[in-house]
Parts: C-alpha cells; sequence; structure tokens
C-alpha cells in the first residue's frame, strides 16, 4: 500500500512489466492478464501512446528492472516463510518500477500475485480461497466501524497456523487510494477477517512521497506482518533487500554509481554466498 500523492517520474516501455500492442488490432493488452480489452466492460483497450517522460529510454535490467547502472540482481536473496504473501496489485501497479510488491515475491518465492479487476476477478484467486489448507487475511486498517466485526488480531493468525492451517496475508498493492477502492469492490474478500497492522515503524521508502511517514508501501507492510507472525529470517533478509532497492533506486535517479555496497547489500551478499 502506497500512498499516491507523488507519481513515478520513472516509468519504462519494458516488454516485462509494459503493456504491449497487437499490430493486427492497434490495441494495448495488459502482460498480466493478456486481455486486449477491458474486463470491466469489454470494451477495446485503446491504442497508448508512445511514451516520451523523463526516464522512458533509461535501460533497465530484464531481471529486477531496475536501472542497469544499479542493479539489484546480485543482492537478491530468497528466504521461507510459515505464512504466505497473496498480492492483489491494481494493474497502474503493474507499470511502476518503484513499485515494491514485487521485491516479496523476488525473496519469498511462493508469494501468489493476482491483477485486481473489479468486475472480473481472478479464478485463480476464488479458487485459493476456497482451498481449505489456507487461513486468509485481508490487511487492511480497522478505521471503519461497517466491518468491525470482521477484525482480527495476530492471536487469530497463530491459532490458524497451530490448528494445521497455512496463514495467508492478502495486500492490496497500490495506493491507499487504489487499497480502499478494491477492498470495497471486492465481494470475495467481504467474508476474510480483516488484520490491520499494527506497528510503530515509520516508512523508510524514499521513491514516492507519502502523506505520513506511518504510512508503508507494500514491501514494509510484508516485513512487519513477517515479524510479528515470526518468520525473523525472512523479515530481515526483506527488509535487507528492500533498504538495497531503495538506496540503487535512489543513487539511479541521481545518475549516480554506487561505487561499494551497502550495509544492508553486504549483508545481503554473506547470505548469498556463505562460504565465500
Amino acid at each position: 500500500m502506497q500512498d499516491d500523492t507523488f507519481h513515478d517520474a520513472v516509468t519504462e516501455r519494458n516488454p516485462v512489466t509494459a503493456p504491449s500492442s497487437d499490430p493486427a488490432t492497434a490495441l494495448s493488452s495488459d502482460p498480466a492478464t493478456g486481455l486486449s480489452s477491458d474486463p470491466a466492460t469489454g470494451h477495446p483497450r485503446p491504442p497508448r501512446r508512445e511514451f516520451k517522460a523523463r526516464g522512458s529510454f533509461v535501460t533497465r535490467c530484464g531481471g529486477c528492472h531496475l536501472p542497469q547502472l544499479n542493479c539489484l540482481c546480485p543482492y537478491r536473496v530468497s528466504a521461507t516463510s510459515e505464512a504466505r504473501m497473496w498480492l492483489l496489485t491494481h494493474p497502474l501497479e503493474h507499470f511502476k518500477p518503484t513499485n515494491t510488491g514485487r521485491l516479496i515475491s523476488d525473496v519469498l518465492p511462493d508469494t501468489e500475485v493476482f491483477t485486481w479487476y473489479r468486475t472480473v476477478p481472478d479464478e485463480r484467486l476464488l479458487a485459493l480461497l476456497e482451498d481449505s489448507r489456507y487461513a486468509p487475511f485481508v490487511i487492511f486498517p480497522d478505521d471503519q466501524p461497517d466491518y468491525a466485526d470482521r477484525v482480527v488480531g495476530m492471536e487469530s493468525v497463530t491459532e490458524r497456523q497451530q490448528g494445521g492451517r497455512i496463514p495467508v496475508f492478502i495486500i492490496l498493492d497500490g495506493t491507499w487510494r487504489q487499497a480502499r477502492r478494491i477492498f470495497r469492490k471486492s465481494p470475495y474478500l467481504d467474508r476474510l477477517p480483516v488484520l490491520p497492522l499494527a506497528t510503530q515503524r515509520l516508512t523508510r521508502y524514499r521513491l514516492r512521497k507519502p502523506a505520513s511517514a506511518a504510512h508503508l508501501c507494500t514491501a514494509e507492510v510484508a516485513i512487519e506482518l513477517l515479524r510479528q507472525a515470526g518468520d525473523a529470517t525472512a523479515a530481515e533478509v526483506l527488509d535487507d533487500y528492500f533498504d538495497a532497492f531503495n538506496d540503487s533506486y535512489a543513487a539511479s535517479r541521481r545518475h549516480h554509481r554506487l561505487e561499494a555496497p551497502t550495509a544492508a547489500m553486504r549483508r545481503l551478499l554473506v547470505r548469498r554466498n556463505p562460504d565465500a
């Protein structure tokens, strides 16, 4: 969940992250779904204009999507967690290179990413929500009375885990405005318990301007959930990877190459090559 008061200054026409265009129809398709029409309305997607904003000609790594000047791939480390992360991602977030949801997938290979459309829910997500192996929780603030009866604490996560089920944290990946829309416009989430994130952490995310220091980005939400669920090692790895991303991207915006690894990067290198 990231604030929307500051939009990405750098967006890339990247075949991995940007929409593609069907030359036969001149319609833009969403790489996350392969759709060339809006699933909510059925209307064709209009052709996208060539992107020429600042940063559109940056050469990016195909693995981490960061500018090659400060590629993040050497610091990528996988971790395991007793809990699972499912990201319900607003379609616009897929195209933002500053999106931090992908960091979670990099560190936790079992992470599931679903694209949210208001009237066309992801069928695989619906199937997984019915799977009795999982105990899903929607991560969302407890600031409105109309769903107060659904609000639970981390002890409910522990209870489900002790009962043999796999806790699942469903993170609404988008701006705060988008996350609220996802929460309110997704009937299949209405029956799930709501787990608010209780933390004193202040954001260290520097690539978008938050309305409040208490507004954490998507990766920071996952870090705090892992910590509170008892997955300390996974939380530490993701926290260091997030810091490495923050520093690498911020330096690249200044066209500055990091000549030496930061402290977080060095810790990740040790985890990646423990015998070195």
